[in-house]
């Protein structure tokens, strides 16, 4: 298991030195250049050049990647050309609201979908399971933005049975220990603010749940019926095991192995749908931060948010290939 483990980190760090590498590359190749879009207005050639020679970047490209490289490996980011704040602390205040929305929608996505999924395929055929591949149809082609306003205008405005907008109530005065709204009234113990919390993080977790969960679905019943139909779930069930032991030790067992794959795939999706999500419903967070410096400009923000976007989405797939080992134990004997 160390060895099978050892040899997943060791494929991490040439997969993340090339994205680092695209990154930068794609950003150098940007109209106008970082220079261009810290002076804003007062960008005239001579003051690009000079911020050019000051920042580096006039040096040959292999000399700004060495650098870009150094400071990356040591956090620094440098600073927001539209705050003015070091990069790195404006992610850290706004990362645990995107962790605790994606999370959210996982578990959303994750506890409905296996199940789903399973029920449809033991009742292939059957209105169960015609009503669920309908559904599945359904919640993979309504775009996020759209199912996010639709939300609000039903539950937000007209029941009012949640908040519109925004992580917590203006004005509540609730203790800020980890920046999880959620866990933060707990840990406190701070009721209502933690209800009140849950209750901002309904919506946007259920708007941005609703792809992965018609996708897990999909696999799911696809990856089931394809194991019901093997030979040693039928040898099983001709030696007259319990189907309860069917299900558990033959058929989830090795029908999990896709579903692993397609969750780690989703979590990207989930990064790239919370851009929408937050924007929709105010979240303020790494989403916020994306839009924001895709429409201003803002290089040294964007460089870190594709780097750090990169390297989750490289870290969710490393743990889907140790699931792997401990669902399948060949992997680790391969």
């Amino acid at each position: 298991m160390l060895r099978f483990v050892s040899r997943r980190l060791l494929q991490v760090i040439p997969t993340l030195l090339l994205l680092s590498l695209l990154v930068f590359a794609w950003l150098r190749s940007l109209p106008g250049g970082p220079a261009s879009a810290f002076l804003g207005d007062r960008a005239t050639p001579e003051r690009v050049a000079e911020l050019n020679r000051v920042l580096g970047l006039d040096q040959p490209i292999i000399v700004q990647y060495g650098r870009f490289l150094a400071r990356v490996l040591t956090g620094d980011f440098g600073t927001s050309s539209i705050t003015g704040e070091p990069v790195m602390a404006e992610i850290g205040r706004a990362m645990p609201a995107t962790i605790e929305l994606s999370v959210a929608a996982l578990l959303i996505a994750v506890s409905l979908g296996i199940p789903l999924g399973y029920l449809a395929a033991q009742h292939r055929g059957r209105p169960l399971d015609v009503t669920t591949v309908i559904g599945t149809l359904v919640g993979v082609a309504v775009p996020v933005f759209f199912l996010g306003y639709l939300l609000k205008a039903v539950f937000a405005v007209q029941l009012g049975w949640f908040p519109p907008s925004g992580r917590q109530t203006v004005g509540l005065d609730a203790t800020n220990v980890t920046g999880f709204a959620v866990l933060d009234g707990l840990l406190t113990r701070e009721w209502d603010a933690s209800f009140d919390a849950l209750g901002h993080l309904v919506l946007p977790a259920v708007a941005l749940a609703t792809i992965p969960l018609a996708v897990i679905v999909r696999i799911t019943r696809a990856s089931v019926l394809d194991v019901f139909g093997s030979d040693f779930v039928r040898t099983a069930n001709s030696k007259g095991l319990a189907p309860g032991t069917v299900r558990s030790r033959h058929v989830l067992r090795n029908a999990l192995l896709p579903v692993s794959t397609t969750i780690g795939l989703q979590v990207g999706l989930l990064l790239a749908g919370a851009v929408l999500t937050e924007k929709v419903f105010v979240w303020g967070g790494i989403g916020t931060l994306l839009a924001d410096a895709i429409t201003l400009r803002d290089y040294p923000r964007l460089q870190a948010l594709l780097l750090l976007g990169a390297l989750v989405y490289v870290l969710v797939n490393l743990l889907v290939d140790l699931s792997y080992a401990i669902i399948d134990p060949r992997v680790r004997l391969s």
